[in-house]
C-alpha cells in the first residue's frame, strides 16, 4: 500500500498521522480533553472547531526533540539573536523554491501577524492608501487597525471556468495610479489556497516598481504547497524589478506550531534590509526562544513530516470533494493547491 492509500485510510479514520500517531488518538472528544489551545478550549465538545486554521497532527519528532532539549537545559530566557534560523530558512527556501535570501536579510518577529504590523511600520511609516486583495484572511483588517492606512479592497479575479483564482492586476494598477503606495500580498492566498503564478507575480512586481509601491508578502502557507503545485516567492521578483518589498513567514502553519511564537521577516534586497534595521529591538526579544528552536528544527530537519502532512491534506481534500459532491452538489468549490482551507460558494443553494 502506498502513501496515498495510507492517507486516504487516515482521512476515513484509520491509519496514522504524519508523526505515526494512531488516528484514533486524534479523535475530537480526546483532543477536547487533552488540549488547551484556543481551537479546542473556546467551545464545548459538541462543536467542531473549524474557526481556526490549524491541523491537529502530533508534532514532528524533530520539533519535539528541539523543544525538549531546550527545556532539559533550562534554556528558557530571552532571545538574543536569530541563531541558526537565517541559514536554515535560506537553505529550505533554496531547496524548495529556488530562493536564496541573504542570511543578513532575515529578521525575527514574534509571529506573522506581528511581523506584518512591524514591517509595515518601518517600511511605510507615512501610511496612506493600502491595497488588499479580497476576500482574504480577516486578521489583516485587525492588524491594520494599528496602522495609519486607508484600506482599498480589490476583489480577486474569479474565473467562470475551473481556472484558479487570480490577482486582478488591472484593478490593482488602477489603485496604484490613484495614489496607493502599499500592498499586502497573501501568497499562497488565504482562504483560496492559490499560489499565484510567476507571470502574475512578475507583473505585480513591475507595477510596484513603476508606481513606487511597497509590497509586503505574507507567505505563511507556502510550506504547505501541494506536491503537484508550484509556489513562487515574491521577494526575488521584487528585487529583480526594483520594488520595495519584504516577506513574512514562519513554520507555524506548515508544522502546526502556531503557539511557539516565532516568525521571520525577510528583506527582498539590501534597500529593504536597510529599512528593516530600524525594527524595534523588542520585536526580537519578544520572540519565544522555544519557538526559535522549533522553527530551526522544522525548517532544517522535519521535511519528511511536512511531506507526509501535505500528502494527508491532499487525501483529505479528495475525500472532502467526494462528500461535497454527494451531499451538497449545488455548493461550488475550486480545490486549492496550498494549505488545507476550503472557500465554498453557497450562492446556488437558494
Amino acid at each position: 500500500m502506498n502513501d496515498i492509500d495510507d492517507c486516504l485510510r487516515s482521512a476515513l479514520g484509520a491509519g496514522v498521522d504524519p508523526a505515526g500517531t494512531p488516528w484514533a488518538e486524534l479523535d475530537p472528544p480526546l483532543l477536547h480533553e487533552r488540549r488547551t489551545s484556543i481551537k479546542w478550549a473556546r467551545h464545548g465538545a459538541d462543536v467542531l472547531p473549524l474557526f481556526v486554521a490549524e491541523m491537529d497532527f502530533t508534532v514532528a519528532p524533530q520539533v519535539r526533540r528541539a523543544i525538549t532539549r531546550a527545556v532539559d537545559n533550562s534554556d528558557l530566557g530571552y532571545v538574543n539573536s536569530p541563531g541558526a534560523l537565517p541559514e536554515v530558512f535560506a537553505a529550505f527556501a533554496e531547496d524548495r523554491w529556488g530562493w536564496s535570501p541573504a542570511h543578513q536579510h532575515v529578521h525575527l518577529a514574534t509571529d506573522v501577524a506581528t511581523g506584518v504590523v512591524e514591517a509595515l511600520r518601518v517600511l511605510c511609516p507615512a501610511g496612506g492608501r493600502l491595497v488588499l486583495p479580497v476576500p482574504t484572511y480577516p486578521g489583516f483588517f485587525e492588524m491594520l487597525q494599528e496602522l495609519p492606512f486607508e484600506v482599498a479592497q480589490v476583489p480577486l479575479h474569479e474565473p467562470a471556468d475551473s481556472q484558479l483564482t487570480a490577482l486582478d492586476l488591472t484593478a490593482i494598477e488602477r489603485e496604484f495610479a490613484g495614489g496607493a503606495r502599499t500592498m499586502i500580498l497573501c501568497n499562497p492566498h488565504n482562504p483560496h489556497g492559490v499560489p499565484f503564478t510567476r507571470d502574475e507575480l512578475t507583473a505585480l512586481a513591475e507595477l510596484a516598481a513603476t508606481y513606487d509601491v511597497c509590497v509586503l508578502s505574507d507567505e505563511i502557507h507556502a510550506p504547505l504547497t501541494h506536491h503537484d503545485a508550484v509556489f513562487t516567492p515574491f521577494a526575488p521578483l521584487a528585487a529583480a524589478a526594483g520594488a520595495l518589498s519584504a516577506t513574512v513567514t514562519s513554520a507555524s502553519k506548515g508544522w502546526n506550531i502556531a503557539g511557539a511564537k516565532c516568525s521571520v521577516i525577510v528583506a527582498a534586497d539590501e534597500r529593504a534590509n536597510e529599512v528593516l534595521q530600524h525594527l524595534p529591538p523588542e520585536v526580537i526579544t519578544r520572540v519565544s526562544l522555544l519557538g526559535l528552536h522549533a522553527n530551526i528544527a522544522a525548517f532544517g530537519e522535519a521535511q519528511e513530516w511536512r511531506d507526509r502532512a501535505i500528502t494527508q491534506v491532499e487525501a483529505n481534500q479528495r475525500l472532502f470533494a467526494s462528500l461535497l459532491a454527494e451531499h451538497l452538489p449545488q455548493v461550488q468549490w475550486r480545490p486549492g493547491q496550498a494549505g488545507y482551507l476550503a472557500w465554498l460558494d453557497f450562492r446556488e443553494t437558494g
